[in-house]
């Protein structure tokens, strides 16, 4: 059944992941849908921050979890597809050092240059 929610979160998942996100989501049968109407319906499509600022703040909370490597490396190729850089990125995952300590950050730094060298 389609509704606003998802509908709306269908093309915000879109323009954040272009078709990486649809092929993550679309095999989850009602999860997937969850998801795109929850995090992509309302809480990607709410006014205050940007995509690019959205990205950020994703990609340093999935850095800082540090068991999240396959949700992770979605959202750093989400993060380039909405303009932030590789520099900018290595910068994200530096900056939560004090927070979470090296072997979360040497992590998703080794799945940012997988995603870069590919």
């Amino acid at each position: 059944m389609m509704n606003d929610r998802f509908e709306r979160g269908v093309e915000k998942l879109s323009e954040v992941d272009g078709k990486v996100g649809g092929e993550v989501v679309a095999p989850l049968g009602d999860l997937g849908r969850y998801i795109v109407e929850f995090a992509f319906g309302d809480i990607y499509s709410r006014d205050g921050l940007s995509l690019r600022e959205r990205e950020i703040a994703t990609v340093a909370m999935l850095t800082v979890l540090g068991h999240c490597a396959p949700q992770l490396k979605v959202h750093l190729t989400a993060a380039l597809n909405v303009g932030i850089t590789k520099e900018e990125l290595e910068e994200i995952i530096i900056q939560t050092v004090p927070y979470s300590g090296f072997p979360t950050a040497i992590n998703a730094y080794h799945l940012l240059k997988e995603i870069i060298n590919n």
